[in-house]
């Protein structure tokens, strides 16, 4: 869809009369006017306009993006605040902060009070603002003031074009008002809300468009390489946003009357956020598809999880929703049990839809199930805490990892996953006689029954009910509140999938999880595992190995095999050959350490594969249709 062509996700509303029908007079609207003050010190110029403010007027800037749950404090990066009244000659106003995030001016109510200030953008991930000589980006939630009190009414952002943006065009969701050829302009926004769900992308991007299901979409991708495969990018996501449409729609037409996806390519980055008509990603330049390469490699592969990930959010999430975030509370966490329901059954959708897409075929789709089993499998951490714990939590220990993160957490999307997957094989299991309600019947019930909104756990337990004929409540409260092992293995073999051993890498065995580059760096250390056992910390550097019983050294030198460098974790076994036990030469805080590790014996990990394709095929491809 072409920068010019207009956005209609969000049509402006025109506000009318309750006693004549006729339209009322045009609300006030805040205008934002965001410049590139200066690309080479990351700065955005920002002015914002407030046509009627407050005699005491309080703005603020959030401290929180929706969809990532972490207080990330985006007013550190505004400074030079200051605010102006009169037309003519504008007379400077006293700025008083009253928090870490919010001001308070006193001015006259009768006049428009104009705010300038400057952010500074130098976070190139989807969660805040980036600018520099070849690219900028920004949330409204990084960039944009909120009006206190005035949230409700119309918001216009302006981004002009200038010489120094030669060559740039500009994407977002937004409507646009007035725009030029290349998408700088003036665009609007019903209310705030809808301003800071809206990400804007400039630069020198490539640009593409399909249309699924009668809806136009459009993909831009900043930083690609000249191998990148754009129709073929454009091509598969048309399948995946065909098939959620589908899943959500039938036949119909979705809500949405638009979408834009935005891909940031890196070097080194992977990552998503969900908006209401648009989407922020992120990607290793490796992982795009290239030119004359019909294969599809792992990265790409993830790349279309990911893109399947964040646009299932467009109805699970970003409208269907936990009832705590029927109204966001911008300044402080807001907190819900259910991101286990929302991240983890997307998460669980993403993958399915890819396969139903016929981007994957069941072997496939089955390899990537397995990863995430055993992630979970491999987690101490899902004994400790609850993925309903693990929702609530969010705040303070998903998005801040650190070496005892494995064993005292569970991720909300992989197990969340995982117990989507247990709901879905037990309904299907329990129907095949009686009736044929699945998990997709589930979602598109609470869809139905909660009107595209606010959602409660009670609301999931009644539509179980409902369909499946039985009450849930045993299996949510063992699954999603307890801290049960679920019962992956007899549910998949019932649905044709084989269960194999196989045996776990060398880290998982010794209860590790670790960086090897010259040296095995220890990142985090297993809880009751035999690396714990012999002493190791995160934070230690493996060194080296003694075999039991031979000096380090030997004056005679006649053992040269008494101790061994390690650059790896495999050397390990190398050295070691058949002994159960060794000294393991660790360096930590300068000091270096004996440490006695007893090699425990091997264990094994799950790969799961096809054994009957007809029953696997009932349940990833009810269409009928060949991947």
């Amino acid at each position: 869809m072409p920068a010019s062509t207009p956005n209609t996700a969000h049509p402006p509303k025109t506000p009318k009369s309750r006693n004549s029908g006729k339209p009322a007079p045009a609300l006030p609207a805040h205008h934002y006017r965001v410049e590139m003050g200066d690309l080479h010190a990351h700065l955005f110029q920002v002015s914002l306009t407030i046509e009627r403010p407050a005699a005491l007027q309080r703005v603020s800037l959030p401290v929180w993006i929706p969809g990532s749950y972490l207080v990330r404090e985006f007013s550190k990066n505004l400074q030079g605040l200051q605010a102006y009244q009169g037309s003519r000659n504008p007379r400077p106003l006293a700025v008083e902060q009253l928090d870490k995030c919010s001001w308070q001016i006193a001015c006259a109510p009768d006049s428009a009070l104009v705010l300038r200030y400057q952010v500074y953008a130098h976070d190139n991930s989807v969660r805040t603002a980036w600018l520099d000589a070849n690219r900028g980006f920004f949330n409204g939630t990084s960039v944009c003031l909120k009006v206190e009190g005035q949230e409700a009414l119309p918001h216009v952002l302006e981004i002009p074009a200038n010489k120094a943006l030669d060559g740039w065009s500009l994407a977002t969701g937004l409507t646009p008002q007035t725009i030029d050829s290349r998408g700088f302009g003036r665009y609007q926004a019903a209310d705030y809300d809808e301003l800071v769900d809206s990400p804007v992308e400039m630069g020198a991007f490539w640009s593409g468009s399909f249309t699924a299901c009668g809806v136009p979409h459009r993909f831009v991708v900043a930083g690609a390489a000249d191998s990148f495969d754009g129709a073929r990018l454009l091509a598969d996501t048309q399948k995946i946003c065909e098939a959620e449409i589908r899943f959500w729609h039938g036949n119909r037409k979705p809500l949405h009357q638009n979408y834009l996806f935005m891909l940031n390519v890196v070097d080194d980055g992977y990552g998503g956020l969900e908006h209401r008509s648009s989407t922020a990603l992120i990607c290793n330049r490796k992982d795009l598809p290239r030119q004359d390469d019909a294969k599809t490699s792992d990265g790409y592969a993830t790349l279309c999880g990911l893109i399947s990930h964040e646009y299932f959010h467009t109805w699970n999430v970003k409208r269907l929703r936990p009832a705590e975030f029927e109204q966001y509370e911008y300044g402080q966490e807001n907190y819900t049990e259910l991101l286990w329901f929302f991240e983890g059954f997307t998460s669980y959708y993403d993958d399915l839809l890819l396969r139903r897409a016929g981007l994957l075929d069941n072997a496939g789709y089955l390899k990537r199930l397995t990863t995430t089993v055993n992630q979970v499998a491999q987690a101490p951490g899902r004994l400790v805490q609850s993925v309903a714990e693990a929702s609530f939590d969010a705040w303070v220990k998903y998005y801040r990892p650190d070496e005892n993160t494995p064993n005292a957490t569970i991720s909300y999307y992989t197990k969340g996953a995982l117990v989507a997957l247990c709901l879905d094989l037990t309904l299907r299991s329990e129907g095949r006689t009686t009736h044929e309600n699945t998990l997709d019947d589930v979602m598109r019930a609470l869809w139905k029954r909660c009107k595209a909104g606010p959602m409660r756990e009670l609301d999931v337990a009644a539509v179980l009910e409902t369909l499946g004929l039985r009450s849930f409540a045993p299996e949510l409260a063992a699954w999603v509140h307890g801290r049960d092992e679920l019962p992956l293995k007899d549910l998949l073999e019932q649905h044709g999938v084989a269960v194999l051993d196989e045996p776990a890498q060398l880290a998982q065995r010794l209860g590790l999880r670790v960086a090897e580059n010259h040296s095995v760096q220890v990142k985090a250390v297993l809880r009751g595992g035999a690396a714990e056992q012999a002493g190791f910390s995160a934070g230690d550097e493996w060194l080296g190995l003694a075999l039991i019983g031979k000096p380090v050294s030997s004056k005679t030198a006649r053992q040269p095999d008494a101790g061994w460098r390690l650059s790896k974790l495999d050397d390990l076994l190398l050295y070691a050959g058949h002994a159960t036990k060794v000294i393991a030469l660790v360096s930590r805080d300068k000091r270096l350490l004996r440490l006695e590790l007893i090699l425990p014996p091997a264990i094994t990990t799950w790969r799961l594969a096809v054994r009957n394709e007809a029953r696997v095929n009932e349940w990833l491809d009810p269409s009928g249709k060949s991947a």
